[in-house]
């Protein structure tokens, strides 16, 4: 099931429930969606660039509930806590720490990287591998701690 499909149920799902956090969520992950869609470049939604969409939408709002935090907007701070919550169930689940150290430890032996020099090599891979299970910013840290 693609990933609009499920959206459109659990659009209707949140309505009929009147559940207000998931409809302002979804609703705003659907127009996202639609946009993407819709831009005029011609590229079609396969699973990979629907996930790279709702990861997206979460960095956005993570970034936004570091800014009202840093404000100290709890009022907003709540909202953006919520839609996360909201829009993480439409990821795949994602890597434990341990799982992500043992993952790139076998990745760097198998390239051979030795350096902080081999760390655009051993991102682009690991990027590669680990679209929606593990953001950019953990991955970037892990590889960083063990080539270091």
């Amino acid at each position: 099931m693609s990933l609009e499909t499920r959206i459109m149920g659990d659009l209707k799902e949140a309505m009929k429930a009147k559940d207000q956090v998931a409809l302002r969520s979804i609703r705003a992950l659907k127009a996202a969606i639609t946009l993407t869609k819709t831009d005029g470049s011609g590229t079609v939604m396969d699973e990979a660039a629907e996930i790279k969409l709702v990861q997206k939408q979460v960095k956005q709002r993570q970034e936004s509930l570091g800014i009202y935090e840093e404000q100290g907007r709890e009022d907003l701070a709540v909202k953006e806590r919520e839609e996360i919550a909201v829009l993480s169930r439409y990821l795949p689940e994602q890597m434990s720490d341990e799982d992500l150290t043992i993952f790139i430890t076998d990745l760097i032996q198998k390239a051979g990287a030795t350096s902080m020099k081999d760390m655009g090599k051993i991102m682009g891979m690991a990027s590669g591998q680990l679209a929606g299970k593990a953001d950019g910013k953990s991955i970037s840290a892990k590889v960083k701690a063990l080539l270091s």
